[in-house]
């Protein structure tokens, strides 16, 4: 008789060396967070202060080389200039998770890709039924969709919940699976007209580092230049900046060649990915996130059927879309809840990931570019972060003396050998 094949653990202990890199990544995202969290209460504050005309002149300060088509605002210079170096990061992180992490296999990839395509699927469905029910602009339908890593882990933070790292890392890829939705969209569906020229010199420019990758050729006075001539000539073709950075971290390569110590790849993110968490972001926030709050301003977000598509989105569409895909994912894939969790972990997660900050402010920019639209739909942004930040807090907390057990029983090192005791006992699921 054919014996049934086993389960596989879902959400179960991570491979030892994949824990190390996912808790490396997540250790600057967590402090990169926090700086995003106090820079978007800077900016709320200053721009509802008795000097929040200065905030504006500041933000709407144009400056640049006009010949070479890069007269922008300050305000454009962090979501166009700076974010570039986020969006770097995120193409390295997206390629290391298709080379070496949770989407190298379709077996590995299907839980964590399904469950972030219906958590961008699910909250862009339900912002469209929300502004054809209330005659509304479709425009802001892909504002829900991204989910912001850096944010939520600083709410994991502020809350001190002791999530287990499968967990993490799950949030983690599900993030990156959520930067490669809005990079397509931000590429697709937010491009003006396109100059041509410029153009085919970005995509020459990238010929150009890729092959500089193939060669082995090292030195940032070679990378550094051409990248900057590939932003560049990426704005002026009518593409959205950001995508001259994915694309650079998509060409860098994430594998060790023999006697190296460490990839290009790696050697970048290590010395851009505080760069980028610390400066880069947090300065976009700092200029994104100052909306005027106002009695007036509240009632809209619940009233106008735009801004309040985007809460229903991060809010109910995040937590739908997430965990029904989880939950299908594991059911069609034979994969087996960790016994030591419940659904209702999934569910908390699944809430923390409507926390949608950066990406979907950048993508509200770029769907609603001027007016008090714009300002409406940043406004919905926040006050749906903070909805999902605030019911993820309750849930999370709720069931933080089991995430406490975990977690200490994965950090345990009796011998002090500075690997923990779980890996070595022979203990059943994914790390052995």
């Amino acid at each position: 008789m054919t014996q049934p094949r086993p389960r596989k653990p879902l959400f179960g202990l991570l491979p030892w060396t994949e824990r190390q890199t996912v808790a490396e990544a997540l250790r600057t995202e967590t402090v990169g967070g926090l700086v995003l969290l106090a820079a978007a209460v800077v900016a709320l504050v200053w721009a509802n202060s008795p000097w929040s005309a200065a905030y504006a002149d500041i933000r709407d300060f144009h400056f640049g080389i006009p010949a070479l088509g890069l007269d922008l605002s300050v305000g454009h210079w962090t979501a166009d200039g700076l974010l570039a170096i986020f969006f770097l990061i995120a193409g390295i992180e997206l390629k290391r998770e298709l080379v070496v992490g949770e989407l190298r296999t379709p077996a590995t990839a299907a839980l964590p890709v399904i469950a972030a395509v219906c958590g961008m699927a699910v909250p862009a469905a339900l912002y469209l039924l929300t502004v054809t029910a209330g005659g509304g602009s479709a425009d802001g339908w892909a504002v829900p969709m991204a989910t912001d890593i850096a944010f939520a882990l600083a709410v994991l933070a502020v809350i001190s919940t002791h999530l287990p790292s499968a967990l993490r890392a799950f949030l983690l890829t599900l993030a990156v699976v959520d930067d490669l939705g809005a990079i397509f969209i931000i590429a697709v569906f937010f491009t003006s007209d396109l100059n041509f020229w410029a153009l085919g010199g970005a995509f020459a420019g990238l010929l150009g580092f890729y092959l500089l990758q193939r060669f082995r050729v090292r030195g940032w006075w070679w990378y550094a230049p051409l990248g900057i001539v590939i932003w560049a000539l990426m704005y002026n073709s009518g593409v959205h900046a950001t995508v001259a950075g994915v694309a650079m971290g998509l060409i860098l390569r994430t594998v060790r060649d023999k006697g190296e110590k460490s990839t290009p790849a790696a050697r970048v993110a290590h010395r851009l990915h505080p760069v980028s968490a610390g400066v880069a972001v947090p300065l976009f926030a700092l200029f994104a996130a100052g909306v005027t709050v106002s009695g007036d301003a509240l009632t809209r977000v619940f009233t106008d059927p735009e801004p309040l598509g985007v809460v229903i989105g991060l809010v109910a569409g995040k937590i739908l879309g997430i965990f029904l895909g989880t939950y299908l994912a594991a059911r069609f894939t034979r994969a087996e809840l960790n016994p030591d969790l419940a659904w209702a972990d999934v569910l908390g997660l699944a809430t923390l990931a409507g926390i949608g900050f950066t990406v979907a402010l950048l993508i509200g920019e770029l769907a609603f570019p001027a007016g008090t639209e714009g300002e409406h739909i940043k406004a919905a942004v926040l006050v749906g972060s903070l909805i999902a930040a605030t019911l993820a807090a309750v849930l999370l907390r709720r069931r933080n003396r089991i995430y406490k057990r975990l977690w200490e029983e994965e950090e345990r090192d009796d011998d002090a050998d500075g690997i923990p005791d779980i890996y070595q006992t022979g203990a059943t699921g994914s790390g052995r």
